[in-house]
């Protein structure tokens, strides 16, 4: 009995420090979301259009949202470290490597393929490490963990921005790549699961739990998904556009563009517990709120020219914010609909919508901008998906 105890107090005083790793960790692996910080180096370096500088960055995330799927069954059978470590290792390659990149198809291969691949092998790890040891507050402190990976353009864009200004594009890449071979595998190396974490006593009383095929057949899956492939189609080729947008469109330099990127990375962590917070009080609504929310930044930014700091300000805030929160809503609403003892394979499914949405959002928003050569295209794209969204989320969700 005092041995028990002593453990359950052990376990207690430990458990925070693998929330804490988790955090840091996703800080590392969303240095993607610092991409646009490169994007106008990348144009120059390798002088291609909107369209190709988008490129590494939509592959990227296409690979990670695949192999957050494929690593997903593997979560419980592996070392966490192992897992984390091994991508990791890829995460690096892909920055050492896209320092050697000759031409924007290789950079593709280096940052898209390796790196994107590394981030979706290791994002889920610290995500369920924690969420082991809270089995009664795996809500709150996913989202916490999840805040890692939104603010990690608060550090790595001004980071990222001063080494392209001060060694080039190139070896701002291969500092990067050094790093976090160092950085994620000692981070990784702590990292442990509880005994008989896996079998929470909470898994055994839902009153309903569905396996993926059971959930890929139901008519709130389908709204879920289409919802989930706007939201983040969305976010992500506005995220992809920030400091295209802010330089071009609004005239602000690029050094002042990274820093305001790290403020709306603060919004993009924010989004996570506050639409987290909602999804579990208003279900589908919490959408509603989140494209009504986008459309109105979308306007914001049809108003806006040059010298509209303040606008520029508002509106991406409001962009990164929702991005955040869709983050948070697709894992909150599948849990909710599906239960929790099939949410792993269950969320790895609705996760590849991520990755449809970066493909479908970068692809579309580059032709825009090349072809009309301005961005209001792209806001008015945004609106319209908005609308589509309205209508997908609250016809065909059917929440209990």
């Amino acid at each position: 009995m005092n041995s028990a105890v002593s453990q359950e107090k052990l376990t207690h005083n430990q458990k925070s420090v693998y929330v804490v790793l988790g955090i840091i960790i996703m800080m590392c692996l969303g240095t993607v979301y610092s991409w646009s910080v490169f994007r106008l180096q990348v144009e120059s370096l390798f002088q291609v259009g909107t369209t190709q500088s988008g490129y590494p960055y939509m592959v990227s995330l296409a690979f990670y949202a695949l192999f957050m799927l494929l690593a997903g069954k593997y979560l419980d059978r592996y070392s966490p470290r192992m897992i984390v470590s091994l991508g990791g290792i890829l995460v690096a390659s892909g920055w050492v490597l896209s320092a050697y990149a000759p031409n924007i198809f290789l950079l593709t291969v280096t940052y898209g393929v390796l790196m994107g691949s590394g981030v979706g092998i290791a994002y889920g790890v610290p995500i369920s490490v924690a969420a082991k040891w809270f089995p009664q507050q795996k809500g709150l402190i996913v989202g916490i963990v999840l805040i890692g990976f939104g603010l990690s353009p608060l550090i790595t864009a001004p980071i990222a921005r001063y080494l392209v200004a001060e060694y080039g594009v190139r070896s701002a890449f291969l500092i990067l790549g050094i790093a976090f071979a160092f950085l994620i595998p000692v981070l990784a190396y702590p990292l442990n699961y509880p005994v008989n974490g896996s079998k929470s006593p909470e898994l055994s009383h839902r009153a309903y739990q569905h396996n993926t095929a059971a959930m890929v057949k139901s008519k709130s899956f389908t709204g879920l998904y289409i919802s989930y492939v706007f939201g983040t189609m969305i976010g992500l080729m506005m995220i992809g556009m920030t400091n295209n947008i802010g330089v071009e469109l609004i005239g602000i330099s690029p050094g002042r563009v990274a820093l305001l990127i790290s403020l709306f990375a603060v919004f993009n962590g924010l989004g996570r517990p506050v639409f987290g917070w909602l999804t579990d009080r208003l279900a589908h609504k919490a959408m509603l709120i989140s494209y009504i929310s986008i459309i109105v930044g979308a306007i914001i930014m049809l108003l806006a020219g040059k010298g509209s700091l303040v606008l520029y300000t508002v509106a991406f805030a409001i962009f990164w914010f929702n991005l955040g929160g869709w983050l948070a809503i697709a894992p909150t609403s599948t849990l909710s609909l599906y239960g929790s003892l099939h949410y792993s394979q269950n969320y790895g499914v609705v996760f590849t919508a991520y990755g449809v949405g970066a493909i479908i959002g970068v692809l579309a928003s580059g032709v825009l901008k090349d072809v009309f050569q301005g961005y209001n295209s792209v806001f008015y794209l945004v609106i319209f998906i908005c609308i589509l969204g309205i209508v997908s989320s609250q016809t065909l969700i059917k929440t209990k």
